[in-house]
C-alpha cells in the first residue's frame, strides 16, 4: 500500500514556513471554500488557487497522487452514482437507464470537489511536522480549556493517530506480504473469500498496533510525559508578514466563490 497521508515532507519553503496556526486555519477555510464552490467557475478557481500552492511549497506532484490513488474506487464509484441518478434530459441510455446532462455535470464537479479536499487536506501534513500540527491545535483548542475541556491531550492524540497512519499502512503491506508468501489467497474470490482471508492480515496488525501503542507509552513515561498541566513551550509562535497575507489571501478566495456563486450566479 502507497498511502502518504500523514507523512511530511522536509522542504524550505515559504509554505513549510507559515505558522501551524494558520495552516489549520487555511485548509479548514479551504475546505468550506470547496464545499460552497457549486460551479465550474468557483472551483475551477480552488483548483489555480491550490497548483500554485503547490508550486510555491516545492512538493511533488506524485505525492498528492499517491493519497488520492487510495480513495479512487471511492471516487469512481460517487460519480457513477450521480451520473445515472441526477435529474433532466437524457443525453444516451446505458442498460436502459438514461445518463442525463445534468448527471455528468454533477458527476464531474463531485470528482472534482473530492480530489481538492485530499488534495489540500495532504498539504497540511507534507509541509508541517507532528510536532508543530501539536502545538498549532493546541493553540487554536485553547479556548476551549474554559470549559476544563484537556486541550493539550486531545491534541497530542489527534497528532499521535495522524502520525501512524503510514506507520500502520506499511506494517499491514508486510504482513500481507508474509501471508502471501505461507500460500494464502487474499486477492481472489468474492467479497466473503476476500473478508475471511484477511482475517489472518487483521490479527497480527492489531496485535502490532497494540505493542506499538505500548512501546510508546512506555517512552513517555521514562520522558516524565504527564500531560498538559504546567507544561511550557520550546517554540512561541509569532504571526508574521507571510501569515497575515496567507489569511488574507485565503479571505479574498472565499470571498471570490461566494460572489461568484450566490451572486454573479456563474456556473
Amino acid at each position: 500500500m502507497d498511502i502518504t497521508f500523514g507523512q511530511y515532507y522536509p522542504s524550505k519553503s515559504p509554505v513549510h514556513r507559515l505558522d501551524p496556526r494558520v495552516k489549520l486555519i487555511f485548509v479548514l477555510v479551504y475546505i468550506v471554500t470547496i464545499f460552497l464552490g457549486t460551479s465550474f467557475v468557483g472551483l475551477g478557481l480552488c483548483t489555480a488557487f491550490l497548483i500554485t500552492a503547490v508550486i510555491i511549497s516545492r512538493l511533488p506532484v506524485r505525492l498528492f497522487a499517491k493519497a488520492i490513488k487510495p480513495i479512487l474506487p471511492i471516487i469512481i464509484f460517487t460519480a457513477i452514482i450521480n451520473l445515472f441518478y441526477a435529474g433532466g434530459d437524457p443525453l444516451f441510455y446505458i442498460f436502459s437507464i438514461a445518463v442525463t446532462k445534468q448527471g455528468v455535470l454533477t458527476s464531474l464537479l463531485v470528482v472534482v470537489r473530492i480530489i481538492l479536499l485530499i488534495a489540500g487536506s495532504s498539504m497540511l501534513t507534507f509541509t508541517t511536522t507532528p510536532t508543530s500540527l501539536t502545538d498549532g491545535l493546541e493553540r487554536l483548542l485553547s479556548p476551549l480549556t474554559v470549559f476544563r475541556l484537556k486541550v493539550h491531550e486531545l491534541a497530542m492524540m489527534m497528532t499521535i493517530a495522524l502520525r501512524f497512519i503510514p506507520t500502520l499502512t506499511e506494517e499491514t503491506d508486510k504482513i500481507m506480504n508474509a501471508q502471501k508468501a505461507r500460500g494464502a489467497d487474499i486477492d481472489s474470490g468474492g467479497l466473503f473469500k476476500r473478508v475471511k482471508a484477511l482475517v489472518p492480515v487483521f490479527i497480527p496488525l492489531l496485535v502490532s498496533s497494540f505493542r506499538r501503542a505500548f512501546d510508546l507509552a512506555v517512552a513517555m513515561e521514562c520522558r516524565c510525559y504527564t500531560g498538559g498541566e504546567g507544561r511550557t513551550r520550546m517554540k512561541i509562535f509569532k504571526l508574521r508578514c507571510a501569515d497575515y497575507l496567507a489569511l488574507g489571501i485565503m479571505i479574498v478566495l472565499l470571498a471570490s466563490v461566494i460572489v461568484i456563486n450566490f451572486v454573479l450566479g456563474l456556473v
